[in-house]
């Protein structure tokens, strides 16, 4: 039997792909987004969660904490979680858009925080049209090996949450880890269904 792909490396080289490739995601470091499968949101096929406060910091003015994040000794800033819709009804190029959407929230500081002026309940209209020509652009130029994986069709690993973290720590905190590491994730088993086999099979040739 064949392994199943590695879906997490493949979203991991598109954004470093993209980091490198277009200017409106120099800010961000790779390695400091954790990418996960999720639970369903309503329609949603994806979802970015700040993990810090202004300034990268864990606490703010009112005492609240958010717990710490660290993959392999590198501590997270951001946590972007892929919904079933993202898997099981979606096109390639939604899929990569998808990610670029989430990453576009993030903060030009890159300092664990959202940019304020792109939340969808304030400025959605603002917010697409910021996006959408930068969407364009990189579909144009996007190599055909790193769209491939989100064209595949069957089953795929993906990290998931073995236990997830709160948004911020509870007043006891004893009662709540403080800190969740790789031993806090799986390699679990996620069913692909792609649409647009055949639009996709001409654009990686």
């Amino acid at each position: 039997m064949a392994k199943r792909p590695d879906f997490s490396a493949a979203v991991a080289s598109l954004i470093e792909w993209a980091t490198h490739h277009l200017p409106e995601y120099a800010h961000i470091k790779s390695k400091r987004v954790l990418v996960i499968a999720g639970e369903a949101r309503r329609a949603s096929r994806g979802t970015v969660k700040p993990l810090r406060f202004a300034e990268g910091k864990r606490t703010d003015a009112t005492g609240r904490k958010r717990p710490l994040v660290s993959i392999h000794g590198v501590n997270i800033l951001y946590l972007i979680t892929l919904r079933p819709l993202f898997f099981r009804k979606s096109t390639p190029r939604e899929r990569v858009a998808t990610v670029l959407h989430e990453l576009f929230h993030i903060a030009p500081a890159f300092d664990g925080t959202l940019d304020e002026t792109r939340r969808h309940s304030e400025t959605s209209t603002a917010f697409e049209r910021g996006f959408r020509p930068i969407e364009r652009r990189a579909w144009k130029t996007i190599p055909a090996h790193i769209v491939a994986p989100f064209a595949f069709d069957g089953d795929v690993r993906v990290l998931q949450w073995l236990e997830k973290p709160q948004s911020y720590l509870p007043e006891d905190k004893a009662s709540c880890r403080s800190k969740y590491t790789e031993k806090q994730l799986f390699e679990g088993v996620v069913r692909m269904k792609t649409r647009e086999q055949i639009a996709v099979a001409a654009f990686l040739q």
